[in-house]
């Protein structure tokens, strides 16, 4: 009998999701153009903006799976971020909607996402780049792979993954979440890894989401007036 990592690989291989996503009913703008990691250079909006601007991605769909990263010690600066105080997922609600939708088109092929980051208040992004400086890595930020000034910030860049959505059992995309290095390039994979990233940005695409080509997991979409924001996740 097929293991569940094994039903993963028929039910992606043989869904007929794969052709719906190719067939976008809200295709973006820049969609396949190179992204920056940074944003442009905006004061953050006040708490009550954000308050009413942003939604928890569970309460537009429920099946959408959570592990924030940066709510816990279980990330690439070892400690909990400041600004997270709950370990929720936070998105701007078009955004939030747009990616309830992802999720309803990869669960016709047994599938569905992990969400590991979504809005980010402004002083955890300043604490990822002091994290740069003091451990004398500040080549990540130049290199694209930290950002100074995020789209998470805005509640309009979600990082995430495929997973099994009874268990939560992640699929293999061939690097874990936050690897800083060219094996995380969403192109950079070959075989099964390849085309499970290829599903991943297929399915977001659809929905008018555009990849960071520098990591598979990263996807972000257009808002128009789009402003950080620093509230506390609680």
């Amino acid at each position: 009998m097929p293991t569940s990592y094994q039903m993963f690989g028929i039910l992606v291989l043989a869904s007929p999701m794969l052709g719906a996503c190719r067939q976008r009913q809200t295709p973006p703008p820049s969609a396949g153009a190179a992204v920056s990691i940074n944003a442009e250079s905006l004061p953050p909006a006040p708490d009550g903006a954000a308050e009413s601007l942003l939604v928890d991605v569970q309460s537009v769909d429920s099946t959408i799976r959570v592990d924030v990263r940066y709510a816990g010690a279980n990330n690439f600066t070892g400690a909990r971020l400041p600004g997270y105080d709950a370990p929720r997922a936070l998105l701007r609600r078009e955004v939030a909607v747009a990616l309830g939708r992802v999720q309803a088109r990869l669960r016709t092929g047994g599938l569905g996402l992990l969400v590991f980051d979504g809005y980010r208040p402004v002083r955890a992004t300043l604490a990822m780049v002091d994290w740069a400086k003091r451990t004398g890595r500040v080549k990540l930020l130049d290199d694209g792979y930290i950002a100074r000034r995020s789209r998470h910030n805005q509640g309009v860049a979600v990082d995430l993954t495929l997973a099994d959505p009874a268990s939560g059992t992640q699929l293999d995309m061939g690097t874990p979440f936050d690897t800083f290095s060219e094996a995380a390039h969403t192109a950079n994979a070959v075989g099964r890894v390849l085309h499970y990233r290829q599903l991943l940005v297929r399915a977001m695409e659809s929905e008018g989401f555009t990849n960071y080509e520098k990591e598979w997991w990263h996807f972000s979409y257009p808002v128009a007036g789009a402003v950080p924001f620093d509230k506390v996740i609680q």
